[in-house]
C-alpha cells in the first residue's frame, strides 16, 4: 500500500471507525486508541488485494469491531467502568434536548445492541453486511435490532419523549 492511498483511507474512513469504536467501547479514550489500532493494522495488512473502496471500509468496521469485542474481555474492563459520560455531554454541543436525550439513551442499550444500532441506522449497513462484519447470522442481527429498538423506545418514553 503506497502513503497516498494509507492518507486517503485515513481522511475518507477516519470519522466512521470512531464512531464505529465509540459505540463499541462506550468512551472517548478507548475508542481513539482502538481507531489508531485499525489503522495501524491497515499499514500492517500485508494483503493488497481490496476490491474496492467499499470493501476496505468492511474490512476496517470489522477490525473495529474486532478490537472492541477484545477489549471487553480483558480483566480490567470486566471489572472497572471508567464511563465519561459528563465528559462527552460537556464536548458535545447538542441542537435539542432531545437530541442529547436519544445519544444517551443509545448509551444506555447493551452493547450487543448499540453496535448493531450503529452500524444499520448511521453507517447505512444492511443485515447482511452487519452480519458479515461482526461474525452473526442475518436472524442474529435481526432479532438484536429489533430487541434494541424496543429498548430505545422504552428508554425514551421514560424520557417523556
Amino acid at each position: 500500500m503506497t502513503t497516498e492511498e494509507y492518507t486517503r483511507f485515513i481522511n475518507l474512513y477516519m470519522n466512521d471507525i470512531y464512531r464505529v469504536a465509540f459505540s463499541g467501547c462506550r468512551n472517548r479514550q478507548d475508542a481513539e486508541d482502538i481507531t489508531q489500532e485499525v489503522f495501524e493494522a491497515l499499514l500492517r495488512y500485508e494483503k493488497q488485494a481490496f476490491r474496492d473502496e467499499e470493501h476496505v471500509k468492511r474490512w476496517l468496521i470489522r477490525v473495529t469491531v474486532n478490537k472492541c469485542k477484545s477489549m471487553w474481555r480483558t480483566p480490567w474492563k470486566r471489572k472497572v467502568d471508567l464511563s465519561d459520560q459528563e465528559i462527552v455531554s460537556a464536548e458535545m454541543e447538542w441542537e435539542n434536548e432531545q437530541e442529547e436525550q436519544l445519544f444517551f439513551a443509545l448509551r444506555k442499550l447493551p452493547l450487543k445492541y448499540a453496535q448493531i444500532v450503529h452500524l444499520f441506522y448511521f453507517e447505512d449497513m444492511k443485515i447482511k453486511e452487519i452480519a458479515d462484519v461482526t461474525g452473526i447470522s442475518e436472524t442474529a442481527v435481526a432479532t438484536r435490532l429489533q430487541r434494541a429498538r424496543e429498548k430505545l423506545k422504552t428508554y425514551l418514553e421514560e424520557s417523556g419523549l
